[in-house]
């Protein structure tokens, strides 16, 4: 599904020109003239993304986020301030009112464009753990939720990629008396040494400008190693790099600062990225922590019937708000008695886990997978379309068939297969039974047409032909 940008100035010209850039850039785009108007939409249909113009009458653009950045239900939306004014204490100010980054006009494109597809994808997976914590909320007692910018940002532990003494110097000596420690290594090999820090980091900021390597390359293998996916990265660039910095937020990335370095820009853009990290360490802490027995499945470790029906409750209510669809699969293993009858029950248990394992490796991480009874399976997936979703059910298809499963201790395998109903909700108001139903309806026709394949039973779909 397309992402939703709010574009925010009260003069109509630069509203039209940034619509016309980011449709072009298939986005879908909502517009507000002023701060209350803003404010109001915002409050009905919450956009992905706010492009906000400072300068406006009876309400600034620093006002404006200060008062989204405060509210725990606006504080994770990614706001980018857009203005004419350049100088570094506007920068700044916008930076400490929460705003994830400020660009000046005119607006370069490339960053622009970079910037927002980076801050969608952020946000995305910050909305899934929300939205897992507030599921979490029904059967725990859980920290109460505050906004980003409540979040501390001091005693952090950073590590710095630089080789250029005078940029290291100035870097230690602007960040000294706010954090805790500050590790400087001059290369990749050296800053890979300390990565496993059982310590842990809450920034990694990377030199553009290494003399003998390509801080992209380490941007992107931090990015593809589980133990560092989650930690911030800053970049540190020259401003005729757009295109590489460009790539590198496309990479994973968090945020940017070009040269010259501006001591306050830089102090508020490392105390940003601090702060959102230990707002999303504190939403999967909570989330974590409210997780018992009563909710995952001990068998296979997945979440249960009772979880996932809470889950998609508030999925259901809140893709409703958002016009936003999800997809739900449901699978079963085909002739599973089969396999419980011929093996025995131990080896049905192992062909259950293996099942699952595969399923959840295969999804993305904000994705839920969940057995909801026997050999039955439930996978929901937020933001997708019917044509992404066909593709993906037809790959868990054939990751459970391309290979048997290994079902007793000597070693002893055996070649399973699964169907799978496909069904997708939000578009309308629905109850989750009804969305349920449909997936289920799917699943059995899938069953009586030959088993191993994916059926689909859509919202008002015609009945086929006899």
């Amino acid at each position: 599904m397309p992402a939703r940008v709010l574009v925010v100035d009260d003069l109509v010209p630069n509203v039209k020109l940034l619509s016309a850039k980011l449709q072009a850039e298939y986005f879908d785009v909502m517009t507000a003239s002023s701060g209350p108007e803003a404010l109001e939409k915002i409050a009905e249909s919450p956009p992905d993304l706010i492009l906000l113009d400072v300068m406006m009458p009876d309400m600034d653009g620093f006002e404006v986020c200060r008062r989204l950045k405060s509210d725990p239900k606006t504080t994770h939306i990614p706001i980018v301030m857009i203005t004419a004014l350049s100088d570094s204490e506007n920068r700044v100010r916008g930076l400490e009112a929460g705003a994830d980054d400020f660009l000046t006009k005119p607006v370069n494109d490339i960053a622009l464009f970079a910037r927002a597809r980076s801050l969608i994808r952020l946000k995305l997976t910050s909305d899934q753990w929300r939205l897992r914590e507030k599921t979490s909320h029904q059967f725990a007692m859980l920290e109460e939720d505050r906004p980003i910018i409540d979040e501390p940002a001091d005693h952090a532990r950073i590590l710095l990629v630089e080789d250029g003494r005078s940029m290291v110097e100035r870097i230690v000596s602007t960040l000294a008396h706010d954090q805790d420690e500050l590790i400087v290594r001059a290369n990749t090999a050296e800053a890979m040494a300390d990565i496993d820090d059982p310590r842990g980091y809450d920034l990694i900021m990377i030199s553009l400008l290494l003399a003998e390597e390509d801080g992209l390359r380490l941007c992107s293998h931090l990015r593809s190693r589980e133990s560092t996916r989650q930690i911030p990265i800053l970049l540190l660039a020259d401003d005729q790099e757009m295109k590489r910095v460009a790539k590198g937020l496309e990479l994973g990335a968090n945020d940017y600062i070009l040269r010259p370095i501006d001591r306050n820009e830089l102090l508020a853009r490392v105390r940003s990225q601090i702060r959102q990290k230990r707002y999303q360490d504190r939403l999967v802490a909570n989330y974590t922590a409210s997780l018992s027995m009563a909710l995952t499945d001990a068998l296979t470790g997945l979440f249960n019937r009772r979880y996932v029906m809470g889950h998609l409750d508030r999925l259901v209510a809140r893709s409703g708000e958002q016009k936003k669809t999800f997809a739900v699969l449901m699978l079963d293993i085909d002739h599973f008695k089969q396999v419980n009858d011929t093996y025995g029950h131990a080896a049905g248990d192992m062909v259950l886990k293996e099942f699952a394992h595969r399923i959840a490796r295969y999804m993305r991480n904000f994705d839920l997978v969940a057995r909801i009874g026997g050999e039955e399976f439930l996978v929901i997936l937020p933001d997708v379309d019917l044509a992404m979703v066909g593709t993906i059910a037809d790959r868990l298809c054939a990751v459970i068939v391309d290979e048997p499963m290994v079902c007793g201790p000597d070693g002893t395998s055996v070649t399973v297969t699964t169907s799978i109903g496909v069904t997708l909700a939000g578009e309308g108001n629905e109850r989750v039974d009804a969305v349920l139903k449909r997936a289920d309806t799917a699943l059995y026709r899938a069953k009586n047409t030959g088993r191993n394949r994916v059926e689909t039973e859509l919202l008002a779909d015609p009945a086929p032909a006899e």
